[in-house]
């Protein structure tokens, strides 16, 4: 070996000047929707929520950590889902049906949600037409170059049934007070620090009333919102700013319509409004157990909160 290691890996070395590189050019993190129309369809795929072209990436990706699927399975048919990654969250959008693991099969229905470890492949079998909303951190491993190894929680099953009871005991508690969120956060016995679904990820079942609104706040983690049920004028109102009154300067509106889904950008201020005679629910998943664990969450809440 005629070149030694010295000159071999000096030949990999670039230098930048700290100022103007300190805050490198990313790419933009935009607010996207997805129509509930992409799993309305005859076929039984997986239908990725790609914004890998906005955000650079040679790999499919909804977020640069977060990749969210559909999934639409016709009736009497099957399909399998895997993913390279920490984490797996599913929710029913519509349907009826098992699904099959190496460990086991686990039933499910409209409204039922359940996360697995990275690795778990799963086959789901349709008894009715399906739809699934499908989150997985495999652009964050892509990123890293990783592997799942071992598992780091167990898997979570929520039926529809206990997702209403629990949400309706925290609307009772929260009665007559001036609370920000009606939400419930979905949590794993096997993340207590961080109090989340998973150690990467979490979602709220959150609980919009009738002609109420929720005011503005924000986190570090992107969300990726998928919207339950809605009555007509529900929407979240999203912009870089706030006033002095804790609103939104020159927000963009992203209207809730149930089965769809909008992205809210990490770092961006929203905030959710129901003008409907409808209680709407949406259940947003992000990547706030990763910056939960890492300490850069940073949930701030509007003037008034």
């Amino acid at each position: 070996m005629n070149e030694s290691l010295n000159d071999l890996w000096a030949g990999n070395t670039d230098y930048f000047e700290y100022t103007s590189a300190v805050n490198p050019r990313m790419p933009a993190i935009g607010i996207e929707s997805f129509p509930a129309a992409m799993h309305q369809i005859n076929e039984s795929r997986v239908i990725p929520l790609d914004l890998s072209s906005s955000l650079e990436t040679s790999y499919p990706c909804t977020g640069p950590g977060l990749l969210a699927n559909f999934i639409h399975i016709n009736p009497g048919e099957s399909l399998s889902s895997s993913a390279n990654s920490a984490s797996q969250v599913f929710f029913c959008i519509r349907g009826r049906g098992h699904s099959e693991t190496s460990s086991g099969r686990l039933t499910w229905k409209t409204g039922d949600y359940f996360a697995v470890p990275g690795g778990t492949e799963l086959q789901h079998f349709a008894a009715e037409d399906t739809a699934f909303y499908w989150v997985n951190d495999e652009p964050l491993f892509r990123y890293l170059g990783a592997k799942p190894d071992t598992d780091q929680f167990r898997p979570v099953y929520f039926s529809f049934e206990c997702l209403t009871e629990e949400l309706q005991k925290v609307r009772a508690q929260n009665e007559g007070k001036d609370k920000n969120r009606n939400g419930i956060l979905l949590a794993n016995i096997d993340c207590p620090a961080t109090k989340t679904v998973t150690h990467t990820m979490w979602s709220l079942y959150n609980l919009l009333p009738r002609q109420t609104r929720q005011k503005a706040h924000r986190h570090n983690s992107i969300a990726l919102d998928l919207c339950v049920s809605a009555g007509p004028d529900t929407y979240t109102l999203i912009g870089r700013k706030i006033d002095g009154d804790g609103n939104i300067v020159d927000p963009v509106k992203a209207m809730w319509a149930p089965g769809s889904v909008f992205v809210t950008p990490p770092g961006w201020w929203h905030s959710h409004h129901n003008e409907s005679e409808q209680d709407a629910i949406v259940l947003p998943v992000q990547d706030a157990g990763l910056h939960t664990q890492i300490q850069t969450l940073d949930i701030q809440f509007s003037r008034g909160y």
